[in-house]
Formats: C-alpha cells, structure tokens, sequence
C-alpha cells in the first residue's frame, strides 16, 4: 500500500489519510452500479433485520422492567457507553439503556449477518418484507404502550 506523501514530503498520519478518502467518498456511490442487483434478499435482510432490532429493544425492556437482575446484566454489558454510570447529578447517566442499546446492536448485527447469508441469491416478495417490517415495528411500538403493560415505569427511576 502507498503512503500518501504531502507536498512538504512527509507522511501524513493515518486519521489525515482517512479523512481525505472520506472526503472523496460519495463520489464513487453517485457513478452507481454497472448493472443493477438481480435479487432482493440482501435489501431485505438489511431492512428486516432493522426492523427486528427494534422489536428485540422493546422485548429487552420488558426483561429488564421485570427481572431486576437481568436489568443488572444488561447494564454492566453497556457499561462501555460513556455517560452508563456518570455520578455528576447535573449531566446524569443514561442508565441501563445503554445495555438494551448494546443488544438492539448486537441483535441487528447478527440478524443482519444471519438474513444476508440466508437470502443472498433468493429474490424475496416486496410483500413478505413489507409484512416483516409492518409487524415488526407494530409489535415494538405497542409493547411501548402502558395501558397494556402497566408494570412499565412512565418515567425513568
């Protein structure tokens, strides 16, 4: 690989050199492809696998809301997140939210990763991802609806 050399003949460091093809990028994405894909699975697997995530969201809160313990487990998983335990009174903390976020991640990750090598050749139904998303995202917002969960705090503790 080349280094990329300025004009006052030093090496510019690595973020300089990343911010630079940053800069360059969406010049690639505006030529846009030779030929368009053929199947619809990848599309599909990233847009289900969102949706999905969102769903995992709500059913981690719901965990959490009951199980106390598993509330603990979660919030020492994002505890990486800066500001997950944060003693200043006037910032605050984000609590173990930052733990349902790490798992919503990882969650969207691996079904990401799960659905793109399951539908990579397969050509998936506009329907059946549009059923996908519609339930998913239905399912996660009524789960945030407390009249029928009323064990759901309305404000944060």
């Amino acid at each position: 690989m080349s280094q990329q050399i300025s004009p006052n003949s030093q090496i510019l460091p690595l973020y300089v050199r990343g911010w630079n093809w940053l800069k360059n990028f969406p010049r690639g994405l505006a030529a846009g492809s030779r030929q368009s894909p053929t199947v619809s699975g990848p599309a599909a697997a990233a847009l289900v696998s969102a949706a999905f995530s969102c769903f995992l969201l709500m059913v981690n809160q719901h965990l959490t809301s009951i199980f106390k313990a598993w509330n603990e487990i979660i919030w020492n998983l994002g505890s990486w997140i800066p500001g997950s335990r944060n003693p200043d009174p006037l910032y605050g903390e984000i609590g173990s939210y930052s733990g349902k976020e790490t798992v919503m991640l990882i969650g969207w990750l691996l079904s990401w990763f799960i659905l793109s090598k399951l539908w990579q050749h397969q050509q998936i139904k506009t329907k059946t991802i549009f059923f996908c998303l519609f339930t998913f995202m239905v399912a996660a917002t009524v789960m945030n609806w407390h009249p029928l969960f009323p064990y759901l705090p309305l404000m944060p503790k």
